[in-house]
């Protein structure tokens, strides 16, 4: 069973920066990718960033110039830094990671006050 642990969420008023963790409990190298998506109430979720097994990343169109998806390999550790925030940013923002199968980790709130 994967885990995903999630950290980094909170509130920030626009403009701030908040970095968001994603630890696995396994060696994230098995991981065909991980990334982050989010859903505001009332919308669907959806994809925010990526990152593939070999490193190539991908950002939704909103957040590209202002958010960055890395990784540390070491500490089976995904991250979501998140400058530039702006009220429509705030989502229950959701780590994922894939092989054959989804999972999830439980979601950790962001909140941006205008």
């Amino acid at each position: 069973q994967v885990q995903l642990v999630e950290s980094g969420g909170g509130l920030v008023q626009a403009g701030g920066s908040l970095r968001l963790s994603c630890a696995a409990s396994r060696n994230i190298f098995t991981f065909n990718a991980m990334g982050w998506y989010r859903q505001a109430p009332g919308n669907q979720r959806e994809l925010v960033a990526r990152i593939g097994s070999g490193g190539s990343t991908n950002l939704a169109d909103p957040v590209k110039g202002r958010f960055t998806i890395s990784r540390d390999n070491a500490k089976n550790t995904v991250y979501l830094q998140m400058n530039s925030l702006k009220p429509e940013d705030t989502a229950v923002y959701y780590c994922f990671a894939g092989d054959s199968r989804r999972y999830w980790g439980q979601g950790t709130q962001v909140t941006v006050s205008s």
